[in-house]
């Protein structure tokens, strides 16, 4: 049966409205893992955009640029080009609505609230490598491969390449001027979106750049970009003045000739410039710089094979000021995607120099306890723990990771009588409860000091029994005559046995 543009116009609202509700009761079920919460996403990201596919077509019927709409309410009216005839109108429709039903006596009404509640139990396919474990890290070796193989990198380890790729602003200017540059930011931003739009898909990237953009322009027109600070910079173009030499203090070629040919010589190869000829052409070839900029300087000036003012990392031409900006553009673009990825670039770090200090045994143990408990996840909480390992339960209700309880011995239980009888599960958490306040307390309530001697002591009655030992050591508890031993003298004046000797010696009693 044929349908008319209202008919469709009725239906692209019904399946907006539709998907609408299915997105809010999607909402309210609370995903059981990070997984099905990666999947609700995608799902809902998917019926945004049928929504929006719908909405513009909805758009384009009500612009009614080629008057359809209007004659198809005309037609419905019943007017032709003869007049206005309702009835027949209303009759040729039904006649074609019996004809459709004659043609197809089997036809059933299909509900599409059923079709569409399919679309929440969907596992969308999300294609991510085994070092990306679902979205949980990233993976930037092939990036790491192509940065140490480059010229403007230093060779450097994968888990210091995590920190350094966020932060391009630390390469040198002079090095970014690269196409090997320029093709390796291209990809490594096309991998970060790649990697943002597969974990965050209801995040809208297009609002995010363009705040990027209207910041960096604002921040390009003043030169703080960083990384491409243009320091002196003026009337669009940056003074070509060497570091080594203020032109400035100079008015003419003579007074430049005071400063001797080889630092004339060296300036002049810092810019790119020829540094032959006599002291005073060597002179006025630098001299010209002090009012020229250098993109406006005869090729002649310059050496061979020079970049001119390039080498100094400014653009010499239009075209490589475009460049630069382009290339900075892209910088700010990855910096930000950084910002919002920053949780995960932390977490990939953590899980790589995990990785360095485990065993494969211990690797191939951690896998499958994740495998297992990715597939045991559920919202029942009766459910049984699956624990073949017989691993202690972390404080989620989950047995701990099998790494943490090789490396920091968890399995063993140990007790302080000083904290009441608390108990601390593994070595390094029974070896850091001593600085703890709740064993501080403990030892002031004995009237004990909490210092390095009483470490690993845990017993009430050891504590007390070690600072006896200590006092009789230091002389606390003997006699000493010399100062404890009393004498008064005819005024009636009290000293010790040391002090009234003395005084008595020099006769002052």
């Amino acid at each position: 049966m044929s349908s008319t543009l209202l008919e469709v116009t009725r239906a692209g609202h019904e399946e907006v409205e539709r998907l609408e509700r299915l997105i809010v009761k999607d909402f309210q079920n609370e995903p059981a893992s990070s997984k099905d919460r990666l999947f609700q996403s995608h799902r809902v990201r998917n019926m945004i955009d049928q929504i929006t596919t719908t909405s513009i077509k909805l758009v384009e019927i009500y612009e009614d640029k080629d008057n359809a709409r209007k004659d198809d309410i005309a037609a419905l009216g019943g007017q032709t080009a003869t007049g206005t005839n309702v009835f027949s109108a209303f009759y040729d429709r039904l006649k074609e609505i019996r004809e459709y039903h004659r043609r197809h006596p089997a036809a059933r009404v299909v509900d599409a609230n059923e079709e569409h509640e399919e679309l929440l139990k969907e596992e969308p396919r999300i294609e991510f490598t085994g070092e990306e474990a679902m979205g949980r890290y990233l993976d930037m070796h092939e990036l790491y491969n192509e940065y140490i193989n480059s010229k403007f990198a230093e060779p450097i380890e994968y888990s210091a390449y995590l920190d350094v790729f966020a932060q391009p602003h630390k390469i040198s200017r002079k090095l970014k001027l690269t196409r090997q540059y320029r093709e390796y930011l291209e990809k490594l931003l096309e991998h970060l979106i790649y990697f943002f739009e597969r974990t965050e898909p209801l995040q809208d990237l297009e609002r995010i750049f363009s705040k990027v953009i209207a910041e960096f322009e604002e921040e390009w027109a003043d030169g703080k970009v960083q990384g491409w600070d243009n320091e002196g910079q003026e009337n669009g173009h940056v003074s070509a003045q060497p570091s080594g030499i203020d032109l400035d203090y100079y008015s003419t070629v003579e007074e430049l000739m005071e400063v001797g040919p080889e630092r004339l010589k060296e300036a002049l190869a810092a810019l790119g410039l020829k540094t032959g000829g006599t002291f005073q052409q060597r002179a006025e070839r630098l001299f010209l710089t002090k009012h020229t900029p250098l993109e406006q300087l005869d090729r002649k000036h310059f050496a061979k094979g020079s970049r001119g003012a390039e080498q100094n990392g400014f653009a010499a031409t239009p075209q490589q000021a475009e460049s630069s900006k382009a290339i900075a553009f892209t910088e700010a673009k990855i910096i930000k995607l950084c910002d919002l990825l920053h949780e995960t670039i932390v977490r990939t770090k953590e899980n790589v120099e995990k990785k360095q200090a485990l065993t494969y045994e211990e690797m191939e143990a951690e896998r499958e306890e994740e495998d297992i408990q990715a597939d045991s996840e559920s919202d029942d909480e009766e459910q049984q723990i699956y624990n073949p390992l017989k691993l202690p339960m972390g404080w989620d209700g989950k047995p701990i990771p099998y790494w943490l309880y090789k490396l920091h011995g968890l399995g063993q239980e140990f007790k302080c009588e000083i904290c009441g009888n608390h108990s601390y599960w593994g070595r390094r958490a029974y070896e850091r409860h001593f600085k703890e306040w709740r064993h501080q307390h403990g030892m002031r309530c004995l009237g004990i000091p909490n210092t390095k001697n009483f470490n690993e002591i845990t017993s009430i009655e050891e504590a007390k029994v070690l600072w006896e030992g200590i006092q009789e050591k230091q002389g606390v508890n003997k006699w000493r005559p010399e100062l404890e031993e009393e004498y008064e003298d005819k005024e009636g004046n009290i000293y010790n046995k040391k002090t009234y000797t003395d005084l008595q010696r020099q006769g002052l009693i």
